[in-house]
């Protein structure tokens, strides 16, 4: 490790801790050189899969824009910043255990989606009406009604009654 302060090529670690979430390790060093100590953090480093958009352009995966996706789905809703968190890091294990070196964003859509399901229905109609680009009203009955027969979702089943009766109120002129 090169010092930052003079460049010397000699460093030596004088203290290691592991973080909180013991995702890194924090050494601190101090240079043989000048005398300086600074710290530097050691994580594990793994390839995540390139994302093929629906148009055929790939780009890399970007955490922030699936943080940003959980945002805008559950904007308002009574969900923890903990529990988007947890969410956040079940959807990149996901993508790390499929072991592929490039994956469809549908099937990272089916990822979030499945993680929003667990976390509230109303985010994940959300999502769905998004991901699965409903056109019109029925798409989102059929969504509703498949979230009623899915026996898991009776936690927020009067969630579901309240938003099928805004669906209803809304028809389409």
């Amino acid at each position: 490790m090169h010092c930052p302060f003079c460049q010397h090529t000699d460093t030596r670690v004088i203290d290691s801790r592991v973080s909180d979430d013991g995702a890194t390790i924090r050494r601190r060093r101090v240079c043989e050189a000048c005398g300086e100590r600074f710290s530097t953090l050691e994580t594990i480093e793994l390839k995540l899969p390139v994302i093929i958009k629906s148009d055929g352009r790939r780009e890399a995966f970007d955490a922030r824009k699936l943080r940003a996706g959980f945002d805008r789905a559950l904007q308002k809703r009574p969900v923890s910043e903990e529990q988007i968190e947890a969410a956040v890091r079940a959807v990149v294990h996901q993508l790390r255990m499929t072991a592929e070196r490039e994956l469809g964003s549908m099937r990272v859509g089916e990822f979030v989606m499945a993680e929003l399901r667990k976390l509230d229905h109303v985010a994940y109609v959300r999502f769905a009406s998004v991901y699965r680009a409903f056109e019109d009203v029925a798409d989102f009955r059929e969504e509703l009604d498949r979230l009623e027969s899915d026996n898991s979702a009776e936690g927020q089943l009067p969630l579901l009654d309240e938003a099928l009766a805004a669906t209803r109120r809304r028809k389409p002129r």
